[in-house]
């Protein structure tokens, strides 16, 4: 299993061979373009990212550090399963959904 420390003021995340396998090969293959983007978040985390970095540098598109952090918790917590489940987009996608309800 990962391990996930905050020292200080900085995470360290260490993978075993196993995720870190399958972390890169959904970087690679996943279908879906924000799972890849997440995979690929963590990996730079546990090569000594912060995650802080890793918003703003480390990706494609600069993203809110708050985002990171809470993929961190969603892998930590569910594992792979946790970055293909849960959607992006926040409250303002429920309001959209009820819109085009009407």
């Amino acid at each position: 299993m990962s391990q996930m420390s905050k020292v200080g003021q900085s995470w360290h995340v260490t993978f075993n061979k196993p995720e870190r396998v399958a972390l890169e090969e959904a970087v690679h293959h996943h279908p879906l373009p924000h799972v890849r983007e997440r995979c690929a978040a963590l990996l730079k985390i546990a090569q000594g990212h912060s995650p802080h970095w890793v918003a703003k540098h480390g990706l494609l598109r600069p993203r809110d550090p708050d985002s990171v952090y809470q993929w961190l918790q969603w892998y930590q917590n569910e594992g792979l399963m946790g970055l293909v489940v849960h959607r992006h987009g926040g409250p303002h996608r429920i309001r959209l959904r009820s819109y085009s309800r009407d």
